[in-house]
């Protein structure tokens, strides 16, 4: 297929150009950077980044949107579509995702106003993907509606989000409590909207209360005033709230905010371009006959 092909398809949203534009870009295919440069951007899809602590039910607040947003219409009075990358976990063996969040999220497979595809980590830290914010903007480049990233949920070293999504959900549940103090040095200090999930059970006001009260210790976000929601997303409680406060947020979203989140995004895609041919094996093979001289120095050897 040609490269002009796959960009129309993805243009015109057609899964399976998705799917094989996706995988270029992911496994790094022949002249998958022509088809990066050919991607246009005709909407101003939000992009909302789930993240949290594992066990917070990420997956299953996205399920409970995904069902929400698709029962209604966009602008232009047709139903809305959305796009789902969800990071998972590499296999010990293959490398590839365990595609667990795929399979928590089954009842929106089949449905063709949602694409939901899984990465994995490969090993990356931050709960994201290194091919994340590449295969996130062959989504941009279509025709959906809401563009969801759900991390690995790795805890504090979430902060990589900050730098992709529009809007960042921090999802967190009553057992966390004790883990608040913790977090406060990480995903704590990203979030745009606050989601104490699970809120049948017991402590889930009073834990609302305490992220309330630590949110009055963070400088201010613009004039934006960030909520603590309660949800249940099993029971789908609470999650239309929940999206009415992402599409608020949204709308606040600053010509200097759009404009540091850009050159957050061009500084990883630079980081990962002068990286790309450094690797631990080449640097082991080069430094082996060299390391022992008596006048090795690792900062020269770095520098050359």
């Amino acid at each position: 297929m040609e490269i002009s092909e796959l960009l129309e398809g993805v243009k015109k949203g057609d899964r399976r150009s998705l799917a094989r534009a996706i995988s270029w870009v992911e496994n790094e295919m022949p002249d998958y950077e022509a088809l990066l440069h050919g991607l246009q951007f005709s909407r101003n899809t939000p992009v909302i980044g789930i993240t949290g602590p594992p066990g917070a039910g990420k997956s299953t607040l996205i399920n409970a949107l995904i069902k929400l947003i698709c029962s209604q219409t966009n602008v232009d009075g047709h139903p809305n579509t959305v796009g789902v990358i969800a990071i998972d976990p590499s296999s010990p063996f293959t490398h590839g995702s365990l595609l667990g969040d795929r399979l928590r999220m089954q009842e929106h497979f089949t449905n063709p106003q949602v694409f939901i595809r899984s990465l994995a980590t490969r090993g990356a830290l931050g709960g994201l993907s290194a091919k994340t914010l590449e295969v996130c903007d062959v989504l941009r480049a279509s025709n959906f509606d809401f563009i969801f990233i759900e991390t690995v949920g790795v805890g504090q070293s979430e902060v990589e989000i900050i730098g992709l999504a529009d809007t960042v959900v921090v999802t967190l549940v009553p057992e966390a409590g004790d883990e608040i103090q913790a977090l406060k040095s990480g995903i704590m200090e990203i979030g745009d909207i606050f989601v104490v999930n699970k809120m049948d059970r017991a402590g889930a006001d009073l834990f609302a209360a305490g992220i309330i009260k630590t949110l009055h210790e963070r400088p201010a976000h613009g004039e934006w005033v960030i909520p603590v929601l309660k949800t249940n997303a099993s029971a789908y409680e609470g999650i239309e709230e929940l999206l009415q406060s992402i599409q608020a947020h949204s709308k606040t979203a600053t010509a200097n905010h759009r404009l540091s989140l850009m050159a957050e995004r061009a500084y990883r895609l630079i980081q990962h371009g002068r990286m790309k041919n450094v690797n631990v094996k080449d640097l082991k093979d080069q430094l082996k006959s060299v390391f022992e001289k008596e006048d090795f120095n690792l900062y020269r050897f770095v520098k050359k």
